[in-house]
């Protein structure tokens, strides 16, 4: 299993900007396909991004496209993801997460959550409007 510890989270107006960051210590980053997902008050955790274990390709829900890119450095063990555009809509708490299975490759938006085996706190986003 790999550790996860987000940060980055925060308050931010409607429009504004926020950066997360996903550490991982343990079992190799590097071979792991990495997500974030979110959930907002009363509703169930959503998908919001994934990336294979090179980085080289990213899915987004549609509702973050165009908005949100995801990053990630193998050589830190980290993944980021820019949020721009914010809306109150956005507002939930957003969990990255690791492939259970060391299936590198695998990235998109029906892969169950319980694909994945390791999340991290979360961290609280809250966009006014």
């Amino acid at each position: 299993q790999v550790q996860l510890v987000e940060s980055g989270g925060g308050l931010v107006q409607a429009g504004g900007a926020l950066r997360l960051s996903c550490a991982a210590s343990g079992r190799s980053f590097s071979s792991l396909s990495m997500a974030w997902f979110r959930q907002a008050p009363g509703k169930e955790r959503e998908f919001v991004t994934c990336t294979t274990k090179s980085g080289g390709s990213a899915t987004y829900a549609d509702s973050v496209m165009g908005r949100f890119t995801l990053s990630r450095d193998n050589a830190k063990n980290t993944v980021s993801l820019q949020m721009n555009s914010l809306k109150p809509e956005d507002t939930a708490v957003y969990y990255c997460a690791a492939d259970r299975y060391g299936l590198g490759y695998r990235c998109g938006s029906v892969i169950p959550t319980g694909d994945y085996g390791s999340w991290g706190q979360g961290t609280q986003v809250t966009v006014s409007s």
